[in-house]
């Protein structure tokens, strides 16, 4: 059985946790599939992150453990799923934009909205700790696909930034 990733795998930089998501294995109730494309988003210094301008009653989760969710609304109508990353008080989180689905049945999610509307994730499901809670977590897998860096997609400011890494084909 794959083995449950620790705090100490989301307490990294965040670009390599965004990286070394892709292939591990989320699980959220009775559904799992593999995490196929992510974004990084770090700090008070990255202009797309929800930090840029400090902590709010929105963003606080970011300047938490990391190994905790963070889901945010937007436009109205998505929520967005994000892992937060680094040591307590450095606000960055890795968003995740698509997995595989494989539990109950095969079906690409690609898009934060779309995964999170399957799912049925929402601001409900941020402050988790996915390090202990027993049906929202990510696993360790065998697999290790090859990916690409790409810039973000969906932001207006930070666009230079090859942070976003999808899993090839």
């Amino acid at each position: 059985m794959a083995k449950r990733l620790e705090r100490d795998f989301f307490n990294r930089p965040t670009l390599t946790v965004a990286q070394e998501l892709i292939g591990k294995i989320m699980v959220f109730g009775s559904a799992g599939g593999i995490i196929t494309e992510t974004e990084a988003y770090i700090g008070q210094d990255d202009p797309a992150c929800h930090a840029a301008r400090g902590k709010t009653p929105r963003n606080a989760v970011m300047f938490g453990p990391a190994g905790v969710s963070y889901v945010y609304f937007i436009y109205g109508m998505y929520h967005c799923l994000n892992f937060v990353t680094e040591e307590d008080g450095a606000p960055a989180a890795v968003l995740i934009r698509g997995i595989h689905l494989i539990e109950p049945s095969p079906l690409l999610l690609n898009g934060p909205g779309k995964l999170c509307r399957h799912l049925g994730i929402t601001r409900d499901h941020s402050g988790i700790d996915l390090t202990e809670h027993e049906a929202f977590l990510v696993k360790d897998s065998p697999f290790t696909p090859a990916f690409e860096a790409t810039p973000r997609i969906g932001i207006t400011k930070g666009q230079d930034k090859l942070w976003r890494f999808v899993v090839r084909g």
